[in-house]
């Protein structure tokens, strides 16, 4: 199936931001994701045709990047992390607490296609610890039992608000068009959209 003249054109936009087009292969890969809800061969092929590139080298690019799927995630995605401070901390109880409540293991997905899980080797914030993303949203000093309670939330159409970021829990599909640059009008959202994090997107904006 091919992409919609929409999304061709969103494509077009992408790579327009940049001075040399092959610069938009990771953007680009974020897009098609979000609407395969993974990384497909079609979206491979698109994106190889529009950068003039091979499909060998985006492939490399989302083979390298643990954000990019080769599978289809779930609407929820958790990241589970797993590393030295995280797991003495708990992560590894929350990951087997996690897999034995869902009934599937790392990179696998619920066959309601609501959760998947995956590990984690750093989330990069280890000041919380143990740590969960959920669509790359973090979820701070988190226990067995408040990650059970975030997925049958999630599950049921109602996640809770991250620890920071915006208000509202997107989605796998939304969340990547963000990570492609698409705005969802949530920058404003979340204890950490203060001034100083704002700043960066007005001068990018042009703005005072």
């Amino acid at each position: 199936m091919e992409f919609t003249v929409e999304q061709v054109k969103i494509m077009d936009s992408i790579i327009a931001r940049y001075p040399r087009s092959r610069s938009a292969v990771m953007p680009l890969l974020h897009y098609v994701q979000s609407i395969d809800g993974y990384i497909t061969p079609r979206g491979i092929e698109k994106i190889s045709k529009k950068l003039e590139i091979s499909t060998a080298e985006v492939t490399a690019v989302s083979t390298f990047y643990t954000q990019y799927r080769s599978e289809p995630a779930g609407e929820y995605h958790v990241g589970v992390c797993i590393n030295t401070l995280c797991a003495v901390m708990g992560g590894d109880a929350i990951y087997d607490s996690l897999t034995d409540h869902l009934g599937i293991e790392n990179h696998e997905t619920t066959k309601d296609g609501k959760v998947s899980i995956e590990r984690i080797e750093c989330n990069a914030a280890c000041d919380f610890a143990p740590v969960v993303m959920v669509n790359w949203e973090f979820y701070d000093n988190q226990t067995p039992q408040s990650v059970k309670d975030l997925v049958d939330a999630a599950r049921a159409g109602n996640p809770p608000a991250p620890t920071r970021g915006p208000n509202t829990l997107r989605t796998w599909k939304q969340n990547s068009e963000v990570l492609a640059g698409l705005s969802d009008g949530l920058a404003n959202e979340g204890v950490s959209a203060g001034e100083p994090t704002l700043l960066g997107l007005k001068i990018a904006k042009g703005e005072k």
